[in-house]
């Protein structure tokens, strides 16, 4: 697992790395949208789940999700537009092109 915050944040290539590594297609992240940290690279969501509740984080702060960095971003969705749209800067944020 890895940690990506702003201070460390992480490549657009190095998650196409991971992808291949893992899964082929995808990298399982989990995001605290209160923090701004995510957590990538791990086979289960439940793991970095409990990684950021370790770490301090609450429970209504978190959200499970895939990256797809070889072709763009496949999700079931999150049905809050204004919780979607923090998860969707925060990604943004941490990953450099």
């Amino acid at each position: 697992m890895r940690t990506v915050t702003n201070e460390d944040p992480i490549s657009l290539e190095e998650l196409r790395r991971l992808a291949v590594g893992r899964f082929g297609d995808l990298v399982k992240t989990v995001v605290d949208v209160e923090l701004g940290v995510m957590i990538v690279d791990a086979d289960l969501h439940a793991d970095q789940e409990a990684e950021l509740l370790a770490g301090g984080s609450q429970q209504r702060d978190v959200w499970w999700g895939n990256l797809c960095p070889s072709f763009g971003n496949r999700s079931r969705g999150v049905d809050d537009p204004a919780i979607r749209e923090r998860i969707t800067r925060l990604v943004v944020g941490l990953v450099r092109r």
